[in-house]
């Protein structure tokens, strides 16, 4: 019995466009003990990020004593602007995926909906995970996206980078005297100065 077979990754035209679905009967025959998978994925759109190509997903199903698991790896090109500095972050974003393979009967409808994050479940020889891969980028993906983590962001007296040294020097108000700071300021706009006696 051969333990490895490359993946038969099968494309079908639905009404949400192209769904990608892996045949596994080889490994449910018993004619492998193991599936190797690799295909990508066009993830949905993200406000503010720029995605540079599809997803890379790449892993295996494998079958132990009739235990199967799906495990993958996605790899995800991207652009984006700094969250604190605003200049451009290119990266690779990158999630595991994993779940317990599971045939028509082994689950109720109740045990699959208490553990959806848990199994997948064949449908005539298929594995069909591309709603589930792309419900986990975007769960998964960071919603703030920052250059470095020890980035200062930007100056708020000239607006150009902290890192760059602009030299410029913050004034800090204590907080609790900002309040008669600005009442101060008030009053002087109500009632200006009278003009002294020399002034007239």
């Amino acid at each position: 019995m051969s333990h490895f077979m490359p993946t038969e990754i099968l494309r079908f035209l639905s009404g949400k466009g192209k769904v990608m679905k892996v045949d596994i009967g080889p490994l449910l025959r018993g004619e492998c003990g193991k599936i190797d998978i690799d295909f990508t994925l066009t993830p949905e759109p993200i406000e503010g990020v720029e995605f540079e190509s599809d997803a890379k997903v790449r892993g295996c199903v494998t079958d132990n004593a009739g235990y199967m698991r799906l495990t993958l790896d996605v790899e995800l090109p991207y652009k984006a602007s700094c969250a604190r500095c605003l200049d451009e972050v290119s990266d690779v974003f990158e999630v595991s995926f994993e779940r317990t393979v599971a045939t028509p009967g082994m689950l109720s409808e109740q045990q699959l909906a208490d553990n959806v994050d848990e199994y997948v479940v064949v449908e005539h020889g298929m594995l069909d995970v591309d709603e589930e891969l792309t419900e986990t980028l975007i769960l998964e993906f960071p919603t703030k996206i920052v250059c470095s983590e020890d980035c200062e962001g930007l100056c708020p007296v000239c607006g150009k980078p902290k890192r760059e040294g602009c030299g410029c020097v913050e004034k800090h108000v204590d907080p609790r005297l900002a309040v008669l700071a600005s009442l101060l300021e008030r009053d002087d706009d109500e009632f200006p100065d009278e003009p002294s006696e020399s002034d007239k």
